[in-house]
């Protein structure tokens, strides 16, 4: 099934394992919040046991470097696409507090981005990514 939405995340290529795999859970986690009908139905087995809801569509992961990434953070920002951010300080933050504000002290130019999430028509979205290669 192709959906008119696509969901892209863009992962700095140099961080560790561990890092892409944390950044992506919290990229994905804003991106559920800011656009809640990306959320699938709950999920039931055959005894009657209920799970959670997934994300319902694929989500398409991407590695760049850090200068791909600001290209890309400008071209969803000039296309007014509300996104999600990850960056550098952060791994370094224990709570959503200082985690926001370490964002809030940085002027958008400044922000070290390690990840971005994007979530939106398709087309718009492939606009945005274009020319990135999938994550290794």
């Amino acid at each position: 099934m192709m959906y008119p939405t696509k969901t892209a995340l863009i992962l700095l290529d140099k961080l560790a394992p561990w890092q892409k795999v944390n950044v992506s859970a919290f990229l994905t986690g804003g991106l559920m919040h800011g656009y809640p009908e990306m959320a699938g139905e709950p999920y039931k087995d055959n005894d009657d046991n209920f799970y959670l809801a997934m994300i319902r569509e694929p989500v398409f992961v991407y590695g760049a470097d850090s200068q791909t990434i600001r290209r890309t953070f400008e071209r969803a920002r000039s296309r007014g696409m509300a996104f999600s951010i990850y960056t550098r300080p952060l791994f370094v933050t224990n709570n959503d507090a200082d985690n926001h504000a370490s964002v809030a002290a940085t002027p958008a130019a400044g922000l070290d981005i390690v990840g971005l999430g994007l979530h939106g028509d398709r087309k718009r979205v492939d606009k945005i990514v274009n020319g990135l290669k999938f994550l290794a």
